[in-house]
């Protein structure tokens, strides 16, 4: 009874060590500290290819390595560079079956600055008919290893229109996607297309702590670090679009956790921590990363954005989307047992979340990469509005959504727990 009762002592005294030291981590202080930062007024709304969104990649680079992180394999420091490109059109032209069609018919979507293609060029061809809605298809396209020549039915004219504004960045590829609207599947085809090809540079700032026994095994903790800038003043005559929500909180998040995690020092897994860049424009910062992982070695991923304000089940609450895709959420759950919170399937399916945030990348790749946010996507007020500032947001619950987060992980960086993988064969073109 004795060697018991020291045994309960023990126990009940290392719990309180925990929790006394996830509080001097990651407490209401320190995130407004940092989160007041992001959202600064100096850092200009962080949007891309700007002066300001420089100033906030610095500081998130200067907080990991505070932190202790390490850069990712084969990176000098913190920020992972890379180059997108800005396709700017000049002209187009074609025949189909030997017959002249409007340059106006033709998108290409390309990073090189002349195109020709015709039906020797070996490109997958595909007809979409009055049935097949555009706009469903595109992103598979543009996300696929193929070259593609894509027939498109006069019917959906208005949504081909809308291509152009699909053009606006990515990064250098040798693909090639071409649509064409025609109410033909021609046998012989001829295209050409010319663009201005502008490269601009960007970077995610990511850093790692190697994992003890099972290095190969990675765990990600991601949010993104851009925002949409300097607009038209509103009433207030306020123009920056600060971006406290979307997705300081996030990024927030993800730095808070990193000084945790190493300050805890025991990760069996290897932990990668990303602030994204260029999510508000295509989520291009999160697909580069995506791409220079092997996603057979990605465990799991905790996307964060926009945890802020309270969820719509009120305080201690977020929700997870594509809850019922893997088992991730029940293990969060299980680790979270005994605490006041709580984890939700995503309240608002119909918005498709999980394949539209940081984490889709890796999803689409089987990884059990997972949004958590309290966004209420119904009626979150000032999401992309000058008024998204840090006299917004809860930093008491905030700081309690960061605890849970890195609690309810603890098996899975642990390597006992490892979430089942994304059913890759559910997803559509």
């Amino acid at each position: 009874m004795q060697k018991l009762f020291f045994v309960l002592v023990m126990f009940i005294g290392t719990a309180s060590v925990k929790a006394q030291s996830i509080d001097k981590i990651i407490n209401a202080t320190e995130t407004e500290r940092i989160e007041r930062i992001l959202s600064s007024d100096e850092m200009q709304g962080r949007r891309t290819f700007t002066p300001g969104i420089d100033k906030a990649a610095a500081f998130i680079a200067d907080e990991f390595k505070k932190a202790g992180l390490q850069p990712l394999s084969g990176q000098q420091g913190y920020l992972q560079q890379f180059t997108m490109v800005r396709p700017s059109f000049v002209s187009a032209k074609g025949t189909l079956d030997g017959t002249e069609i409007d340059g106006r018919n033709i998108v290409v979507f390309t990073t090189r600055p002349s195109v020709t293609v015709d039906e020797k060029s070996g490109f997958e061809t595909v007809k979409l008919g009055a049935t097949d809605t555009l706009m469903q298809r595109v992103g598979g396209y543009i996300r696929g290893t193929k070259n593609v020549i894509v027939f498109v039915d006069p019917s959906q004219e208005r949504a081909f229109r809308n291509l152009v504004r699909f053009k606006r960045e990515t990064y250098p590829t040798d693909r090639v996607v071409v649509f064409v609207l025609t109410d033909k599947m021609p046998i012989a085809y001829s295209i050409q297309a010319e663009h201005k090809i502008i490269e601009m540079k960007l970077a995610n700032v990511a850093g790692m702590l190697p994992g003890k026994s099972k290095k190969d095994e990675y765990v990600v903790f991601s949010g993104h670090y851009d925002h949409l800038g300097i607009g038209k003043p509103n009433a207030d005559m306020d123009s920056i679009f600060n971006g406290a929500n979307d997705d300081a909180s996030g990024t927030t998040a993800v730095i808070l956790l990193a000084n945790y995690f190493k300050k805890l020092g025991n990760n069996e897994r290897t932990l990668v921590f990303v602030a994204f860049t260029a999510e508000e424009v295509g989520g291009f910062g999160s697909q580069y990363f995506s791409k220079q992982m092997d996603p057979l070695k990605v465990m799991a991923m905790f996307n964060i954005e926009m945890i802020g304000t309270d969820s719509k089940w009120g305080t201690n609450s977020a929700y997870i989307t594509g809850y019922e895709k893997t088992d991730m959420g029940k293990i969060l759950e299980k680790n979270l047992e005994g605490s006041q919170f709580k984890f939700y399937p995503d309240p608002y399916p119909q918005q498709q979340l999980f394949y539209r945030s940081d984490n889709a990348t890796l999803a689409r790749q089987g990884v059990p990469a997972h949004t958590i946010s309290t966004s209420k996507m119904d009626s979150e007020k000032f999401y992309h509005t000058q008024d998204d500032e840090i006299e917004t947001l809860d930093m008491k619950n905030m700081a309690e959504i960061i605890k849970a987060i890195a609690m309810s992980s603890a098996s899975i960086v642990a390597g006992k727990d490892s979430p089942s993988r994304v059913n890759t064969s559910e997803l559509t073109r």
